[in-house]
């Protein structure tokens, strides 16, 4: 038989639009060479495909049982060369990312470890900045994403999604060693210690700073570190009793960093992926985007 996969394309788009009109519109050809394709592919299987109708033209019932196999067919290779585009396209080109250092740490790291492998060619750029901060680039146009943790207020210009659940616990250096040695230590006690936390415009800082109101207690830390990796040091070296995600303890000696067990629960707090809405990403941001939303 003398049909090429043109013949089976064309008889694919006439069948999928009952319309020899739109099939053209669609393979920017003309009609009458639609037609002719048509004819000699019919002629080719020695059958009739199509019937004309009032409103364009439906299959035969030979015609019906051969798109059922063209159509997967069709659809598998579009798939292939769409694929193709796309790695092509991730060639180059840049992500800009506005995270928090507990956000990047939690869940963009090993998302962007993923991503630098498959896409190399693709350059990123980070801003470590404060939650308030990422959503204000974001607003302004600066960020294409921002991975950040909560709590923030709603926006109706964002969208936001949670990626990840985490829960924090207390803890404190060997000169308050004391306080991991009992069963529970209630908030307002540890209040009565040196606290270290983030800084006042955090969404740490709103975090714990609603929490201890909750609890009849005001949240007033000695020391407010710049970046939460500061914090686990400056509690390892006794400056004061913090709260970190429980994660962070695996980098540290248990011989220097202690949990303290609180009779209050912390609440969850999460990671969220952030956007504008209305704005149109890079394919490679896109990409970016489905990885993290795939990981959550």
């Amino acid at each position: 038989m003398n049909i090429s996969y043109d013949h089976y394309k064309v008889f694919y788009y006439v069948a999928k639009y009952g319309s020899f009109t739109q099939a053209a519109e669609v393979l920017f050809l003309n009609q009458p060479n639609l037609t002719r394709t048509v004819k000699l592919l019919e002629s080719e299987l020695g059958c009739t495909l199509f019937v004309r109708t009032n409103k364009g033209v439906k299959l035969t019932e030979e015609g019906e049982r051969l798109f059922e196999h063209i159509s997967a067919a069709i659809e598998h290779i579009q798939a292939g060369e769409e694929e193709i585009s796309i790695n092509k396209s991730l060639e180059r080109g840049l992500v800009s990312i506005g995270t928090t250092e507990i956000a990047l740490r939690l869940v963009l790291l090993p998302i962007l470890n993923q991503f630098r492998k498959k896409y190399p060619k693709i350059r990123i750029k980070i801003s470590n900045v404060s939650t308030p901060q990422a959503l204000s680039m974001l607003k302004d146009g600066l960020l294409d994403l921002s991975v950040v943790t909560t709590p923030f207020d709603s926006d109706p210009e964002l969208m936001a999604n949670d990626l990840y659940s985490f829960k924090e616990i207390a803890v404190s250096g060997d000169a308050y060693r004391e306080l991991s040695e009992i069963e529970t230590v209630s908030l307002s006690r540890i209040a009565e210690y040196p606290i270290i936390s983030m800084g006042t415009r955090t969404s740490t800082f709103e975090f714990y700073t609603d929490f201890f109101l909750k609890n009849g207690l005001s949240f007033s830390p000695d020391i407010e570190a710049a970046t939460a990796d500061q914090i686990l040091p400056l509690v390892e070296h006794n400056l004061g009793i913090s709260f970190v995600p429980e994660s962070f303890l695996v980098e540290h000696s248990k011989e220097k960093v202690f949990r303290i067990a609180l009779n209050e629960d912390i609440p969850e707090r999460s990671v969220c992926l952030v956007k504008k809405r209305g704005r149109t990403l890079s394919l490679p941001a896109r990409e970016l985007e489905r990885m993290l939303n795939e990981d959550k």
